[in-house]
């Protein structure tokens, strides 16, 4: 006999990797996803026209230091390796990002050496009275000054967010790294890599067990909760409540198809970085996969906007205004009972995917050990405040 029946709504990482956890340990799991395939925005699947491997709700590239994610990822599927190196189009030149020395010393036409250029951009370009930055205009100011922020930030940011750098948090930009070296490697983590397969198939993988049960095409509302011992909710944290308190805001991405025969841009990534170019970025699919070869290629335009109700939710917006909402619907969930909201949508915040991974490994342990001495389950493990 099953320990007990669980439900999981939503079929991405979140739902898939606490839903095998808990199959491990004697639960009977169902599973549902208002999509009609698994692996939420990390879906993949091959391009009929190209046979290119497509990241279909845009590129994730797997990085981390956390190296019981990256083992437990590896028992489901082979991880090739993969280093992203993002290119920039800006003032009519390709650049390398993250900013390094060889964008440095190409943006100001000098050969300076790594000592060098630290002086020139901490002494000459950032602006050091600003010395407690609050907006994202002002620590890109601080951190790298006028000229790089301009031609490699600005516009971008205000195409990504909607809103000019000056109302967005100095956080979004603190992660963004400056390198007096010529790494272009985008990431710092140990570990990085690309399934060989896809993400679809890894999760196919972590899916497959006997007590758990995948319903696609299926939209959750809560009296499906009937019969069940606890939900594990992924979707939006406002949409369980049928946004009674109003809709939180997400920022939503546009993709534009279009295919090439050959090789595009010659890379996977080109940023723009110019405010008069409409889209983001680019994205060339067959350079995620390297170690594969195909003579047609497939790319997408990708344009940013606000997210409307029927769109698909990408990036949260955690300006105080939301945040302030985002508490009050906390409170909302800390009164509900027999239910666990995880994953981005679920916790209203941008997690990388090891992030998303590392927590639902910890809700699951933790309703092991919570439901193993009668405690109640909360309604967070990992505070969306």
């Amino acid at each position: 006999m099953p320990k007990g029946k669980l439900l999981m709504v939503g079929a991405g990482l979140s739902g898939a990797v606490i839903g095998r956890e808990l199959a491990e340990q004697g639960y009977e799991i169902t599973i549902v996803d208002s999509r009609d395939h698994i692996g939420g925005n990390c879906h993949t699947e091959r391009d009929a026209e190209t046979g290119v491997m497509v990241h279909v709700y845009g590129p994730h590239i797997f990085h981390t230091d956390d190296e019981e994610v990256w083992t437990y990822v590896n028992r489901y599927t082979t991880f090739q390796p993969y280093k992203n190196r993002v290119k920039t189009t800006s003032r009519g030149q390709v650049f390398s990002l993250p900013v390094n020395l060889h964008t440095i010393n190409q943006f100001f036409g000098k050969t300076m050496r790594p000592d060098e250029a630290h002086a020139f951009i901490t002494e000459e370009q950032a602006d050091t009275s600003i010395e407690d930055p609050q907006t994202f205009e002002e620590q890109a100011m601080r951190f790298v000054g006028r000229d790089l922020y301009e031609a490699f930030f600005k516009g971008y940011t205000m195409k990504q967010w909607g809103c000019h750098p000056s109302e967005l948090p100095a956080s979004i930009l603190k992660r963004l790294p400056v390198r007096f070296n010529y790494d272009d490697n985008y990431f710092f983590h140990k570990f990085q890599g690309m399934p060989e397969n896809g993400y679809t198939v890894m999760i196919e993988g972590i899916l497959d067990h006997p007590s758990i049960t995948v319903k696609l095409s299926t939209s959750f509302d809560r009296s499906m909760a009937d019969g069940f011992d606890h939900v594990f909710y992924s979707g939006p944290l406002d949409g369980y409540f049928d946004y009674e308190l109003g809709r939180l805001s997400y920022r939503t991405l546009d993709f534009e198809r279009f295919t090439y025969e050959g090789d595009y841009q010659g890379c996977a990534v080109m940023n723009y970085g110019e405010e008069s170019v409409p889209y983001t970025r680019i994205t060339e699919h067959k350079h995620f996969s390297p170690w594969e070869s195909h003579e047609g290629s497939v790319c997408y335009r990708e344009f940013s906007r606000a997210a409307e109700p029927d769109d698909i939710p990408y990036y949260p917006i955690r300006q105080i205004e939301e945040k302030a909402l985002l508490g009050e619907y906390v409170e909302l969930a800390e009164q509900a009972s027999g239910v666990t909201f995880v994953g981005r949508l679920g916790t209203y915040r941008y997690l990388d995917m090891d992030v998303t991974i590392r927590e639902a490994l910890d809700t699951a342990r933790g309703f092991l050990d919570r439901s193993g001495r009668g405690e109640a389950i909360p309604a967070f493990f990992k505070s969306p405040l």
